[in-house]
Protein backbone atom coordinates (compact mmCIF):
# COMPACT_ATOMS: atom_id res chain seq x y z
CA UNK A 1 0.00 0.00 0.00
CA UNK A 2 1.40 3.30 -0.84
CA UNK A 3 0.43 6.29 1.06
CA UNK A 4 -0.99 9.11 -1.01
CA UNK A 5 0.50 12.66 -1.57
CA UNK A 6 0.58 15.54 -4.11
CA UNK A 7 2.35 19.07 -5.46
CA UNK A 8 1.22 21.94 -6.78
CA UNK A 9 3.19 23.90 -8.78
CA UNK A 10 3.01 27.64 -9.57
CA UNK A 11 4.97 29.25 -12.30
CA UNK A 12 6.75 32.68 -10.67
CA UNK A 13 8.45 32.94 -14.48
CA UNK A 14 8.04 31.12 -17.58
CA UNK A 15 9.05 27.47 -17.67
CA UNK A 16 10.38 25.55 -20.46
CA UNK A 17 10.97 21.98 -19.88
CA UNK A 18 11.45 20.49 -23.20
CA UNK A 19 13.71 19.83 -26.30
CA UNK A 20 17.36 21.81 -25.14
CA UNK A 21 18.21 25.05 -26.64
CA UNK A 22 19.51 24.12 -30.07
CA UNK A 23 21.73 26.44 -33.19
CA UNK A 24 19.64 25.34 -36.22
CA UNK A 25 18.14 27.63 -38.05
CA UNK A 26 14.49 28.92 -36.92
CA UNK A 27 14.28 25.62 -34.61
CA UNK A 28 11.44 26.01 -32.03
CA UNK A 29 12.19 24.86 -29.04
CA UNK A 30 8.60 22.73 -28.05
CA UNK A 31 7.52 21.84 -24.80
CA UNK A 32 6.30 18.79 -23.88
CA UNK A 33 2.51 17.95 -23.85
CA UNK A 34 -0.03 15.91 -22.72
CA UNK A 35 -0.80 13.76 -25.91
CA UNK A 36 -5.07 14.44 -25.32
CA UNK A 37 -5.00 18.17 -24.21
CA UNK A 38 -2.28 19.03 -25.78
CA UNK A 39 -1.34 21.20 -23.20
CA UNK A 40 2.22 21.46 -20.88
CA UNK A 41 3.40 18.71 -19.17
CA UNK A 42 6.02 18.39 -16.78
CA UNK A 43 7.86 14.53 -17.05
CA UNK A 44 8.17 12.74 -13.48
CA UNK A 45 11.19 12.13 -14.24
CA UNK A 46 11.77 16.59 -14.32
CA UNK A 47 10.21 16.74 -10.94
CA UNK A 48 12.00 13.66 -9.37
CA UNK A 49 15.21 15.06 -10.65
CA UNK A 50 14.91 18.56 -8.86
CA UNK A 51 13.36 17.28 -5.76
CA UNK A 52 16.65 14.67 -5.46
CA UNK A 53 18.56 17.38 -6.62
CA UNK A 54 17.74 19.60 -3.93
CA UNK A 55 17.84 17.02 -1.14
CA UNK A 56 21.56 16.46 -2.26
CA UNK A 57 22.78 20.00 -1.79
CA UNK A 58 25.24 21.08 0.73
CA UNK A 59 24.13 22.26 3.84
CA UNK A 60 20.83 20.23 3.44
CA UNK A 61 19.65 18.39 7.00
CA UNK A 62 18.60 15.12 4.87
CA UNK A 63 21.52 14.97 2.61
CA UNK A 64 22.36 11.35 3.58
CA UNK A 65 18.88 10.20 3.23
CA UNK A 66 19.12 10.82 -0.51
CA UNK A 67 19.88 6.81 -1.45
CA UNK A 68 17.15 5.71 1.02
CA UNK A 69 14.14 7.59 -0.82
CA UNK A 70 15.46 8.03 -4.25
CA UNK A 71 17.40 4.85 -4.22
CA UNK A 72 20.93 4.18 -6.11
CA UNK A 73 22.49 3.09 -8.72
CA UNK A 74 24.74 -0.14 -8.87
CA UNK A 75 27.25 -0.46 -6.79
CA UNK A 76 30.81 -1.72 -7.77
CA UNK A 77 31.63 -5.65 -5.89
CA UNK A 78 28.58 -6.37 -5.20
CA UNK A 79 26.98 -9.45 -7.50
CA UNK A 80 23.44 -7.53 -8.01
CA UNK A 81 24.97 -4.31 -7.93
CA UNK A 82 23.36 -3.36 -4.33
CA UNK A 83 20.53 -1.66 -6.73
CA UNK A 84 17.40 -0.21 -4.04
CA UNK A 85 13.83 0.88 -5.41
CA UNK A 86 12.95 4.71 -4.57
CA UNK A 87 10.47 4.91 -1.71
CA UNK A 88 8.84 7.89 -3.21
CA UNK A 89 7.42 8.11 -6.46
CA UNK A 90 6.45 10.96 -8.79
CA UNK A 91 4.18 10.69 -12.00
CA UNK A 92 3.83 14.10 -14.56
CA UNK A 93 2.41 17.31 -13.43
CA UNK A 94 -0.53 18.60 -15.89
CA UNK A 95 -2.29 21.95 -15.46
CA UNK A 96 -5.19 23.02 -13.53
CA UNK A 97 -5.05 26.40 -14.31
CA UNK A 98 -3.44 28.38 -17.63
CA UNK A 99 -3.60 32.23 -18.15
CA UNK A 100 -5.12 33.79 -20.83
CA UNK A 101 -4.93 37.26 -21.81
CA UNK A 102 -8.55 39.25 -23.00
CA UNK A 103 -8.03 42.04 -24.73
CA UNK A 104 -10.16 44.78 -22.90
CA UNK A 105 -10.89 42.65 -20.24
CA UNK A 106 -8.75 41.38 -16.82
CA UNK A 107 -6.51 37.99 -17.64
CA UNK A 108 -8.37 34.79 -17.15
CA UNK A 109 -7.48 31.50 -15.78
CA UNK A 110 -8.48 28.58 -18.00
CA UNK A 111 -9.17 24.88 -17.44
CA UNK A 112 -11.01 22.35 -18.76
CA UNK A 113 -13.12 19.28 -17.76
CA UNK A 114 -10.53 16.52 -18.44
CA UNK A 115 -7.61 18.70 -16.27
CA UNK A 116 -9.65 19.18 -13.58
CA UNK A 117 -11.00 15.72 -13.34
CA UNK A 118 -7.42 14.37 -12.60
CA UNK A 119 -6.62 17.37 -10.12
CA UNK A 120 -9.79 15.77 -8.34
CA UNK A 121 -8.25 12.37 -8.27
CA UNK A 122 -5.44 13.56 -6.87
CA UNK A 123 -6.72 16.02 -4.43
CA UNK A 124 -9.93 14.19 -3.46
CA UNK A 125 -11.78 17.43 -4.06
CA UNK A 126 -15.45 16.77 -3.00
CA UNK A 127 -17.05 19.77 -5.45
CA UNK A 128 -19.09 18.54 -8.73
CA UNK A 129 -17.07 18.71 -11.76
CA UNK A 130 -17.96 22.17 -13.50
CA UNK A 131 -19.03 21.52 -16.74
CA UNK A 132 -17.60 23.22 -20.28
CA UNK A 133 -17.75 27.47 -20.37
CA UNK A 134 -18.91 27.52 -17.05
CA UNK A 135 -17.20 30.66 -14.37
CA UNK A 136 -17.56 31.78 -10.76
CA UNK A 137 -21.16 33.98 -10.67
CA UNK A 138 -18.14 37.35 -9.81
CA UNK A 139 -16.31 36.76 -13.29
CA UNK A 140 -15.90 40.32 -14.63
CA UNK A 141 -16.60 40.29 -18.04
CA UNK A 142 -18.73 41.83 -21.27
CA UNK A 143 -22.70 41.71 -20.74
CA UNK A 144 -24.96 40.92 -23.54
CA UNK A 145 -28.91 41.42 -22.73
CA UNK A 146 -31.76 40.42 -25.26
CA UNK A 147 -35.39 39.55 -24.44
CA UNK A 148 -34.63 36.33 -23.17
CA UNK A 149 -31.80 36.64 -20.90
CA UNK A 150 -28.16 38.48 -20.27
CA UNK A 151 -25.20 36.67 -20.78
CA UNK A 152 -21.39 37.22 -19.65
CA UNK A 153 -19.32 36.67 -22.82
CA UNK A 154 -15.22 37.08 -22.95
CA UNK A 155 -13.38 38.18 -25.84
CA UNK A 156 -10.11 36.40 -26.68
CA UNK A 157 -7.98 36.94 -29.50
CA UNK A 158 -9.46 33.94 -31.24
CA UNK A 159 -12.88 35.26 -30.96
CA UNK A 160 -15.99 35.19 -28.32
CA UNK A 161 -16.85 32.60 -25.71
CA UNK A 162 -19.99 32.55 -23.81
CA UNK A 163 -20.37 31.77 -20.19
CA UNK A 164 -23.29 28.98 -20.00
CA UNK A 165 -22.85 27.89 -16.37
CA UNK A 166 -22.83 29.66 -12.91
CA UNK A 167 -20.42 27.50 -10.08
CA UNK A 168 -18.93 28.54 -6.91
CA UNK A 169 -14.65 27.98 -7.80
CA UNK A 170 -13.70 28.11 -4.66
CA UNK A 171 -13.17 24.45 -4.01
CA UNK A 172 -11.22 24.05 -7.94
CA UNK A 173 -8.38 27.13 -6.47
CA UNK A 174 -5.02 24.81 -5.49
CA UNK A 175 -3.62 24.45 -2.51
CA UNK A 176 -0.76 27.48 -1.69
CA UNK A 177 -1.90 29.73 -5.15
CA UNK A 178 -3.04 33.16 -5.26
CA UNK A 179 -5.82 32.54 -8.05
CA UNK A 180 -9.38 34.35 -7.27
CA UNK A 181 -12.90 32.72 -7.83
CA UNK A 182 -13.64 35.49 -9.84
CA UNK A 183 -10.23 34.78 -12.63
CA UNK A 184 -11.61 30.80 -13.38
CA UNK A 185 -13.24 30.25 -16.63
CA UNK A 186 -13.73 26.54 -17.45
CA UNK A 187 -13.89 25.62 -21.39
CA UNK A 188 -14.28 22.63 -23.49
CA UNK A 189 -11.95 19.95 -23.73
CA UNK A 190 -11.65 20.80 -27.57
CA UNK A 191 -10.63 24.47 -26.99
CA UNK A 192 -8.16 24.18 -24.33
CA UNK A 193 -5.62 23.09 -26.55
CA UNK A 194 -6.11 25.97 -29.29
CA UNK A 195 -6.40 28.45 -26.40
CA UNK A 196 -3.23 27.03 -24.61
CA UNK A 197 -0.88 27.53 -27.76
CA UNK A 198 -2.90 31.36 -28.17
CA UNK A 199 -1.33 31.87 -24.50
CA UNK A 200 2.38 30.70 -24.04
CA UNK A 201 5.25 32.28 -23.63
CA UNK A 202 7.50 32.59 -26.94
CA UNK A 203 10.84 34.16 -26.91
CA UNK A 204 13.27 34.78 -30.18
CA UNK A 205 16.70 33.75 -29.39
CA UNK A 206 20.13 34.57 -31.26
CA UNK A 207 23.60 33.63 -30.57
CA UNK A 208 26.38 36.34 -30.60
CA UNK A 209 29.98 35.88 -31.82
CA UNK A 210 32.88 35.27 -29.51
CA UNK A 211 34.72 38.78 -29.63
CA UNK A 212 31.74 41.07 -30.82
CA UNK A 213 27.93 41.73 -30.41
CA UNK A 214 27.21 40.54 -33.88
CA UNK A 215 24.47 37.66 -35.00
CA UNK A 216 26.70 34.43 -35.55
CA UNK A 217 25.53 33.16 -38.98
CA UNK A 218 22.84 30.81 -38.90
CA UNK A 219 22.13 31.00 -35.34
CA UNK A 220 18.73 31.91 -34.15
CA UNK A 221 16.30 29.82 -32.75
CA UNK A 222 13.22 30.09 -31.06
CA UNK A 223 12.24 29.29 -27.32
CA UNK A 224 8.32 28.40 -26.02
CA UNK A 225 7.13 28.31 -22.58
CA UNK A 226 4.58 28.05 -19.89
CA UNK A 227 3.57 31.60 -18.89
CA UNK A 228 4.26 32.76 -15.05
CA UNK A 229 1.52 32.11 -13.17
CA UNK A 230 0.05 28.76 -14.81
CA UNK A 231 -0.79 25.91 -12.12
CA UNK A 232 0.31 22.33 -12.43
CA UNK A 233 -0.82 19.76 -9.74
CA UNK A 234 1.33 16.38 -10.21
CA UNK A 235 0.98 12.81 -7.56
CA UNK A 236 3.40 11.75 -5.20
CA UNK A 237 2.98 7.93 -4.06
CA UNK A 238 5.02 6.85 -0.81
CA UNK A 239 6.47 3.39 0.66
CA UNK A 240 6.51 4.76 3.52
CA UNK A 241 6.11 8.42 5.88
CA UNK A 242 8.50 10.37 6.76
CA UNK A 243 9.75 12.09 3.81
CA UNK A 244 10.38 15.65 4.47
CA UNK A 245 12.31 17.22 1.42
CA UNK A 246 12.05 20.39 2.21
CA UNK A 247 13.10 20.73 6.01
CA UNK A 248 9.94 21.15 7.86
CA UNK A 249 8.05 23.44 5.50
CA UNK A 250 5.26 23.47 3.55
CA UNK A 251 6.19 25.89 0.48
CA UNK A 252 9.90 26.42 -1.09
CA UNK A 253 10.67 28.04 -4.17
CA UNK A 254 12.49 25.57 -7.05
CA UNK A 255 14.07 25.42 -10.40
CA UNK A 256 12.37 22.97 -12.80
CA UNK A 257 13.01 23.14 -16.67
CA UNK A 258 15.90 24.38 -18.37
CA UNK A 259 17.58 28.17 -19.19
CA UNK A 260 17.21 29.03 -15.77
CA UNK A 261 20.29 31.56 -16.39
CA UNK A 262 18.52 33.37 -18.44
CA UNK A 263 14.98 33.65 -15.82
CA UNK A 264 13.27 30.40 -16.83
CA UNK A 265 11.56 28.05 -14.73
CA UNK A 266 11.08 29.85 -10.96
CA UNK A 267 8.39 27.92 -9.40
CA UNK A 268 6.86 27.72 -6.09
CA UNK A 269 5.91 24.44 -4.99
CA UNK A 270 3.45 23.33 -1.99
CA UNK A 271 3.27 19.85 -0.96
CA UNK A 272 -0.08 18.19 0.18
CA UNK A 273 -1.39 15.25 1.39
CA UNK A 274 -0.05 12.23 3.98
CA UNK A 275 4.19 12.75 3.64
CA UNK A 276 5.60 13.39 6.47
Amino acid sequence: MYTKAYGIIETLAPLHVGASAGEETGNLNLIFRDQFTQTGIIPGSSIRGRFRAEMRREGSPYKGDVNKWYGHEAVEGQADGGTTEALVKFEYASLVWFPVFCPGQPVVWISCPRLLRRYQMITGVEAPLPKPYTADPTLQAKQFSDQESTRKVLFFNLGFLEIEHEQDMKAWIPKGTSLQPQSLVVVGDNDIGLLHDMGLYRQSRVKLQEDMKKVAGGAFFNVEAIPEGSVFVFPIALKEKGWDPFAGQEQVEMYFGGLESIGFGRCRVTLGGEYC
